[in-house]
């Protein structure tokens, strides 16, 4: 069953396993400030090769290297409630890149297959 939820916000903040906000990861504290908000979710995702504004290649294939990969953390919600949240990546985020890019959300949910629960019907439907 899927109902289109409609036009969306993808938030991607880039940055460094390694960076760090009062002793945690940045990327946890990222995600659990958008869980705070009420986002409707987060995930981090854990690059094996890149390289940001150092120009150093960091990369899953060399030991020395291995320990500050590339992170990325995407968001997707409504637009108001991404760009709502924007300050908190203010306070965080000192060394890294953030990108918001229009998006259209499918969401997929189990239905019983009443007639409610048609695309495009129901409370989640544009």
């Amino acid at each position: 069953m899927t109902r289109r939820t409609g036009s969306a916000l993808k938030l991607t903040v880039f940055l460094s396993e390694n960076d760090t906000w009062h002793h945690r990861p940045l990327y946890t504290e990222i995600v659990h400030r958008a869980h705070r908000a009420g986002l409707a979710g987060a995930s981090v995702f854990r690059g094996i090769e890149g390289f940001g504004a150092s120009a150093m290649i960091h990369t899953s294939r060399l030991l020395t290297l291995s320990e500050d990969l590339p992170v990325a953390v995407v968001v997707v919600d409504t637009e108001q409630r991404v760009r709502a949240f924007l300050p908190e990546l203010d306070e965080l985020v000192t060394d890294g890149l953030v990108t918001l890019e229009a998006c259209e959300a499918v969401r997929y949910t189990p239905g019983d297959g009443s007639p409610g629960d048609a695309p495009g019907e129901g409370e989640n439907s544009s």
